[in-house]
């Protein structure tokens, strides 16, 4: 059994200094709204309800954590880019999330949620800017795998993986890696599974 069936909610922040201790491995989880993060957190621990899922679009709108043991955390990020976030709010995360990803320590990766329709949008693209500079591992999950044919889910795959090759990983020397998923047919659950213990107990 999979040691991320034991998170458990822990707290939210809406500010940086709010955040827990910057202690132990903690893995961050970004995606835009309605790419089905918090399914895919939800899938990934085994639980229905660890992690919030709306059919509304973007109500992720706070930092979350979900600790295992003492000193190991998922942490999931507030969804980005719906239309319906005031402006405020929009401009608050702006800020925060990028301080987040490039200067918290005890972050040891980042797996990005990305519609496999809608791949690589210019919000995903500042999620990896603002991440790969600092050469940790990052993991793509290609979502809702289930709604393209087995064909066409592999050339989104490849066109991806070849894409994210050229414009971080070869570039930032940042090791990258990209799979399907998906929350309704549970698969890819063990693949993603075994990086994210990977990352924890390294």
């Amino acid at each position: 059994m999979s040691f991320l069936q034991n998170a458990k909610f822990t707290v939210s922040v809406n500010n940086f200094n709010e955040l827990p201790e910057d202690t132990g491995r903690e893995i961050a989880f970004a995606g835009r709204s309605n790419a089905g993060k918090s399914s895919s957190i939800n899938t990934i621990s085994n639980q229905n309800r660890l992690a919030y899922v709306s059919k509304q679009p973007g109500r992720t709108q706070l930092i979350n954590y979900f600790t295992i043991g003492e000193d190991k955390a998922l942490v999931d990020l507030p969804g980005y880019g719906y239309a319906k976030v005031p402006s405020s709010m929009r401009k608050h995360w702006q800020t925060i999330l990028p301080a987040y990803l490039q200067e918290r320590q005890s972050l040891v990766g980042l797996i990005i949620v990305m519609d496999i329709r809608r791949p690589l949008t210019e919000l995903d693209t500042r999620m990896l800017n603002w991440f790969a500079p600092r050469q940790k591992p990052i993991h793509i999950l290609l979502t809702k795998s289930d709604k393209l044919s087995r064909d066409k889910s592999h050339q989104a795959l490849f066109k991806t993986e070849k894409i994210v090759k050229e414009k971080w990983a070869d570039f930032y020397q940042t090791p990258c890696s990209i799979q399907l998923f998906s929350s309704l047919k549970k698969t890819g659950v063990a693949e993603v599974d075994k990086v994210i213990q990977h990352w924890l107990t390294l």
